[in-house]
């Protein structure tokens, strides 16, 4: 009996341990040849139920044992933990099967470890501060309330005493939404504090500063009793880093305005006479004029950036992130004019007047003169390699691609016609750009300024209707800009968003501009300096600032879970009914010039690597055709984030190269300004007018 006892409580204790043990099986499925559409679906046995699931995919919640979204090829993790802490970790990779999956996942992780360069927060990494995002309060909405929504909300009825502790789920007040109750219920768990009094108005959508102001949905607030990180879905922490690219590009600006004296303020009148042609000299080297090459260097950036990086900014960073970019913007233009000066002081003329210029000539040829010819002909390398990449995808790839799915969205039609569409750009493109730069210069004098009035028009359209709304949009930006609240990451986060995408957008410090403006014809390279400082002030200043006004006094800055273009569409539609199809059709517009105004810069690169013939030219135009195509035709996800990455990477050999001869530009800029004082340059007589006898 005994023996038979001892047998059953060994075979009861084996069972308990086999049930206890987790056993993960997992379904791995590639739904299709889309690109990030991968799933996996665990069915976990065994252990303690309830189980929760770390996965490393941060969109996933902890609760989920399905992930979707994923990237084919790339490897995810997810570690199970059932009630009693006993945990499996497993990995999964979604086989791809199409060439373009096979492609994003190979440049999937390239493109992290780009981006854990350009994107690396080295305030964090100091331990100077900490870049988690921590909430002390969290604000507890009107119910029923949306950004869309026309209806008056009033709070009725306080259910519990302002400074009472509260539970996520209890009941707090009674509102009334035009004239009919709901009740709104504690999100969290805290001290209540009350923002409302009883009888009084939550929000009023006929009351434009509550469209405006940032949080008026606002009810009551319910402070933490400590600090609670704010997390992912996945259990991560939110984090506001201060990317080192960041960094390198404003610190630049903000030198180069200091070294030159704040040549972006001083010299913004002359600048504005350079590009009227007051000064244009007929027999000047170069081969374009000083407006065409403005024109096209700024084809080259107003563009998406300015439409759909505004949208993310001022949906991130609210309202407050316009102010930073106005002011990233300001500093740019001075880094622009140590660039583009040297852009044409060492540009090098054929015998049959082209000309070749850019970054990798002065980097090359200017630290040359300084005896240090190893490190300009590594830097000059180095940036020519990237802008020929750049131009392939975020000059080129990117641009097509996006422009399509923008006017797929507003022209059914489209539908399904990528490569099609990419045939008909690529013949476009190929007739402007076969003419070389006088070709690409006599196109974007004339599309830039029509696009831009188209876009400026409709902004200024919006923004008058709405115009009562100018004092509270304003006092939104300020204070969002420095006093913004936990979520927003305080005024670090909300400037660093608004740095960010200026950065981005105006690319002042990258380079590229350089190279077009190195083609204008001048003996004075300091006055294409000049006009170049105009560039991030159109771009930035009046372009993205416009597109920031026209989200803001139109309430969509408070609109969530739309972004980017749609955004923007969104609050253009909401006043004019038809400007979406305009928006689509001037983003196509902003696409195309950037792509010819990327195909010269990286022809300039390419010719710099391979040689300046014709022959070579060609070759060079003929891929970039081709990537015109297969920009329209898939959809590449991380070759073309690595792609756009690229351009801002160009600015680390760039920059390095400005702080060195920035003495020698401050120098040519003391004799320019002697000369224009002593009236010295070539200056268009006036036109007289001829009166009329009586």
């Amino acid at each position: 009996m005994r023996k038979y006892l001892l047998s059953f409580l060994f075979s009861i204790s084996v069972f308990s341990l086999y049930a206890q043990e987790l056993t993960v099986d997992a379904e791995v499925e590639n739904p299709s040849k889309v690109i990030n559409n991968g799933f996996v679906e665990l069915n976990v046995e065994g252990g303690t139920p309830p189980y929760t699931y770390k996965w490393s995919s941060q969109s996933t919640p902890l609760d989920s044992p399905r992930s979707e979204g994923l990237v084919e090829g790339v490897p995810y993790s997810v570690t199970v933990t059932d009630a009693a802490g006993n945990s499996v970790t497993k990995e999964y990779t979604v086989p791809a099967q199409a060439i373009t999956e096979h492609f994003n996942g190979t440049f999937a992780p390239i493109v992290e470890s780009m981006g854990s360069v350009l994107f690396w927060d080295p305030f964090s990494a100091l331990g100077i501060y900490d870049p988690v995002v921590y909430a002390d309060l969290k604000r507890v909405p009107a119910p029923r309330w949306s950004a869309t929504v026309d209806a008056k909300f009033v709070l009725k009825e306080w259910l519990i005493a302002e400074g009472a502790q509260v539970k996520e789920g209890d009941a707090i007040a009674v509102v009334a939404m035009d004239g009919e109750d709901a009740t709104a219920y504690a999100n969290a768990n805290g001290t209540l504090s009350y923002l409302v009094p009883e009888g009084g108005v939550i929000y009023n959508s006929e009351n434009k500063e509550h469209i405006i102001e940032q949080g008026a949905q606002y009810l009551a607030a319910i402070k933490y009793d400590e600090p609670i990180a704010l997390l992912h879905p996945n259990g991560d922490p939110q984090t506001k880093d201060i990317p080192f690219i960041v960094v390198w590009l404003v610190f630049g600006a903000l030198f180069f305005t200091l070294r030159m004296g704040f040549i972006n303020i001083r010299g913004f009148k002359h600048s504005l006479n350079l590009a009227r042609g007051k000064y244009d000299d007929p027999d000047a080297p170069g081969q374009v004029t000083h407006f065409q090459a403005l024109a096209t260097a700024v084809s080259g950036t107003v563009g998406l950036g300015n439409i759909a990086g505004v949208a993310v900014a001022v949906s991130l960073g609210g309202a407050g992130a316009t102010f930073w970019m106005i002011i990233a913007g300001l500093l740019g233009m001075s880094s622009k004019f140590v660039e583009c000066t040297l852009g044409v002081k060492y540009r090098f003329i054929n015998s049959e007047g082209r000309v070749f210029g850019g970054p990798m000539n002065y980097l090359r040829y200017g630290l040359e003169r300084r005896n240090m010819n190893g490190l300009g002909k590594v830097l000059a390398v180095f940036f020519a390699i990237l802008a020929i990449g750049a131009s392939f995808g975020g000059g080129n790839m990117f641009q097509a691609n996006q422009s399509f799915v923008i006017l797929a969205g507003q022209f059914p039609i489209l539908e399904g016609n990528g490569f099609i569409f990419g045939l008909i750009v690529a013949v476009v493109v190929g007739i402007v750009i076969i003419g070389g730069i006088s070709s690409i210069a006599k196109v974007t004098e004339k599309i830039v300024p029509f696009m831009a009035a188209v876009y400026v028009l409709g902004a200024l359209t919006v923004i008058g209707v709405n115009i009562e709304n100018i004092g509270p949009a304003f006092s939104a930006i300020i204070d969002g800009a420095f006093s913004p609240s936990a979520l927003k990451g305080g005024v670090i986060g909300v400037l660093i968003v608004g740095f960010q995408r200026a950065a981005f957008s105006n690319e002042a410090g990258v380079g590229s501009a350089a190279i077009a403006h190195s083609a204008a014809k001048t003996n004075n390279p300091p006055s294409e300096g000049f006009v170049s400082l105009l560039e991030p002030f159109i771009d930035t200043v009046v372009v993205c600032t416009l597109t920031a006004l026209v989200l803001i006094f139109t309430g969509m800055h408070e609109v969530e879970g739309i972004g980017g273009v749609e955004l923007t569409s969104s609050a253009f539609g909401s006043v004019i009914s038809w400007f979406p199809y305009v928006l689509a059709t001037a983003v196509f517009l902003f696409a195309f010039s950037t792509m010819i105004s990327w195909s010269y810069y990286g022809m300039r690169a390419w010719t710099y690597l391979f040689g300046k013939s014709r022959r070579t030219e060609l070759v060079y135009k003929s891929f970039f055709l081709v990537f015109v195509v297969i920009g329209a035709s898939v959809s590449l996800g991380a070759v073309l984030d690595f792609s756009d990455m690229m351009i801002l990477a160009m600015s680390f050999p760039n920059i390095i190269g400005l702080y060195i001869m920035s003495g020698e530009v401050k120098n040519d800029l003391n004799e320019y300004l002697r000369k224009l004082k002593d009236g010295e340059l070539f200056h268009k007589p006036e036109k007289k007018k001829v009166k009329k006898a009586s």
